[in-house]
């Protein structure tokens, strides 16, 4: 048997007493070295993915308004959940025209469930009677509704048009309490979302009696 054959086992692989190459110990050493860094680097940005985003956090919090400034009869849209609110401050006239529009809208008290909170379930849909809040999607397949807040005879309305808001995509009207009017595709009225009055002149939305921050 040969020098070399005696350093080898059946196997061919080199005895365990026998010192290994300095070389290729240095090699494997920096080749693992090499891989746990590029497996941190990898792991890094990873990770991050699962971390939400500072709009993400904030797309689900309230959002405070101050209405003061908010004139009779006028309209304002803020953003919560990434969904349109509409806040419309109704003159007097607009809140005797829903006492025209029950006997033609749908659901007049609000009472199927879903998209309005009990303490919107009445005639004018709301907290106090001037201020309508609801969120401006309608109902059927998700478009936003446009005001005419106009009353009488327009394109697209009827000859005794009251003031509301018309859905351009499929039709569908609403009065100024969001309430859907009959034989319409909406199934239900406009969405009155959480709030709450911080103060005669605030309101805090995504925030009420079952809806905590």
């Amino acid at each position: 048997m040969s020098q070399d054959s005696a350093m080898q086992d059946d196997e061919g692989s080199v005895p365990p007493n026998l010192p290994s190459d300095p070389s290729r110990r240095f090699w494997i050493g920096a080749t693992c070295a090499a891989g746990g860094v590029a497996g941190a680097g990898m792991a890094v940005p990873f990770v991050s993915t699962f971390q939400p985003s500072e709009r993400a956090r904030a797309a689900g919090a309230p959002v405070e308004v101050d209405i003061s400034t908010l004139q009779p009869g006028e309209m304002r849209t803020v953003e919560w959940r990434g969904k349109p609110v509409w806040l419309i401050r109704r003159t007097k006239e607009q809140l005797d025209s829903l006492k025209v529009t029950n006997n033609e809208v749908a659901d007049p008290a609000s009472n199927r469930p879903g998209y309005t909170p009990k303490y919107a379930q009445n005639q004018w849909r709301s907290r106090k009677e001037e201020l309508f809040v609801a969120v401006g999607i309608c109902t059927h397949l998700g478009c936003s509704p446009s005001p005419y807040f106009k009353p009488g005879a327009q394109p697209s309305l009827p000859d005794n048009w009251e003031g509301g808001f018309l859905c351009p995509c499929h039709g569908s009207t609403f009065d100024l309490a969001g309430r859907v009017f009959k034989n319409k595709p909406a199934p239900d009225n406009l969405e009155v979302p959480p709030y709450q009055y911080l103060s005669d002149t605030k309101i805090i939305i995504g925030v009420d009696e079952d809806n905590k921050a």
